[in-house]
């Protein structure tokens, strides 16, 4: 009888072994049937995320040195994609109120929609005002330290609408996290929300405080909040609002203050990002703040913008890729970028979006999970913006014509945001020429994403390979494709 059960056992293990790896293999990704259509947008041409192509797989056993490849192994993954998308803040939401109710549809469609738009799942928003906003405010009276008077009625006629309407076009689900420029001024050293200053020690809880109520109010609408920046920018002193930590000044804040403090509310679940400034010093400010278990605990990402080329220098894309070296436990978010020093006739200039595909596909191949581009919308004077810090977004509302201007920086993040699925793998994507850039995802339906950016001026041919299957492709000189097979 022992002999029998034994024998049963066993086979009882080989039988769940044998369902296990067939499991495992089913989810081998194969190039057998499959189609590869190809989108494109390309400069000089009226080619906006358009079909361009359906092509099939055939053999190419070994590549040649003279052949231009695009390599993908999708066996080997890398981070969990959250997704793109770009803030709400209340210059793009009173844009938006100016806009006809056919044209906020249409917007509304454009970003947020997967089928008709290019299927946004991230918003950012401001905590008080920021430099678009048509002047300072907070939600207090000036020096309640006990917040007693605090109330969010000033975002209820423009920023919560439009932050609801947008959620709602996502399909009812939104990634949506909040960011101070600055505490009031009374919190302050230098008594001005405006041109840096810094956070008095003795309003550390105060402030700490101020994050609950504005997460606990915003909910309270029915807005789900994800997560949070501590600071934005915390080591630029701006004309607008804004306000400076050293990364000491960060770790501890968060360590002692704001970490227990969302902890003790119930608000624990609440994503904390630090940093969310340039990629020049992301380094120092990670290794100070997740060197210490205590500030590490209540940390889930490190956050960064794209601006560190202010410098004259190039963007430090590496430096993502060394701090993903570091604490390949934490995530790693884009938190902001866009074009600055707005001119009107610069609005189709193709450089603008060239820079989010160049910097995108970097981004996410140095460890990046998700993506936050600045203003989703902009009046036809890049603004409001109460210090005259006017900007490029990807789409614009023309005030006086109420005519939508799409950008090429539009179609450009679209080739990501309208392909890449949340929860999709970054896989293996490598050039074998310096004349295309790539990135890939695997999405969670087992199709593959690869997208491609050729910068030059010619007109390139080259081979999409995966294992010994190729197709091969045309791409337009300065156009980006994205490959769906």
């Amino acid at each position: 009888m022992k002999k029998i059960t034994t024998v049963a056992l066993l086979m009882v293990s080989f039988l769940a072994f044998a369902q296990q790896k067939s499991k495992i293999q089913s989810k081998h990704f194969s190039t057998n049937n499959k189609t590869v259509t190809v989108y494109t947008t390309a400069d000089g041409t009226d080619l906006r995320l358009t079909k361009t192509d359906n092509l099939q797989f055939t053999d190419l056993k070994q590549p040649l040195e003279t052949q231009l490849c695009v390599f993908v192994n999708p066996s080997k993954t890398f981070q969990t994609f959250l997704g793109i998308g770009g803030a709400i803040t209340d210059a793009s939401a009173e844009v938006f109120a100016k806009l006809t109710k056919e044209n906020q549809k249409e917007f509304l469609e454009a970003y947020y929609d997967k089928e008709k738009g290019i299927g946004y799942s991230i918003i950012r928003t401001n905590i008080h005002s920021c430099d678009f906003s048509s002047g300072s405010y907070t939600y207090v009276d000036e020096g309640d330290a006990a917040l007693k008077s605090f109330n969010i009625e000033h975002d209820k006629e423009f920023k919560i609408p439009l932050i609801k309407k947008a959620i709602a076009a996502a399909g009812g689900k939104a990634t949506l996290y909040v960011t101070p420029w600055s505490p009031p001024a009374f919190m302050k050293d230098t008594k001005n929300m405006l041109r840096g200053g810094r956070l008095l020690p003795e309003f550390y809880q105060s402030w700490a405080n101020y994050y609950v109520k504005f997460i606990n109010s915003y909910q309270k609408e029915g807005i789900p909040v994800w997560g949070l920046t501590i600071q934005n920018e915390p080591m630029a002193r701006q004309t607008w609002e804004s306000c400076i930590y050293t990364a000491e000044e960060e770790r501890d804040f968060l360590k002692n203050y704001l970490g227990p403090t969302l902890k003790k509310a119930g608000l624990g679940d609440k994503k904390i990002t630090v940093w969310d400034h340039n990629r020049d010093l992301l380094a120092q400010r990670a290794s100070t703040i997740l060197d210490d278990p205590e500030a590490n605990k209540y940390v889930w990402g490190i956050g960064f913008h794209w601006y560190e080329n202010w410098s004259g220098g190039d963007s430090m894309f590496e430096n993502v890729g060394k701090v993903h070296e570091m604490y390949p436990d934490k995530n790693l978010m884009f938190t902001e970028g866009c074009v600055e020093k707005f001119d009107f006739k610069k609005l189709q200039l193709w450089a603008n979006g060239e820079r989010y595909g160049e910097s995108m596909i970097h981004d996410f191949n140095n460890g990046t999970v998700g993506w936050t581009d600045w203003n989703i919308l902009l009046d036809e004077n890049g603004g409001p913006n109460h210090v005259g810090n006017f900007c490029f977004s990807p789409i614009h509302g023309n005030t006086k014509t109420g005519e939508l201007i799409y950008t090429p920086s539009y179609y450009f993040i679209g080739h990501f945001s309208k392909f890449i699925g949340k929860s999709a793998k970054r896989i293996s994507s490598v050039s074998s020429q310096s004349y295309l850039m790539t990135t890939s995802f695997l999405n969670q339906d087992g199709k593959a994403i690869t997208v491609v950016m050729n910068k030059t001026d010619k007109k390139l041919k080259y081979n999409l390979c995966i294992g010994t299957k190729t197709t091969e492709i045309y791409i337009l000189p300065h156009a980006i494709q994205t490959l769906v097979y």
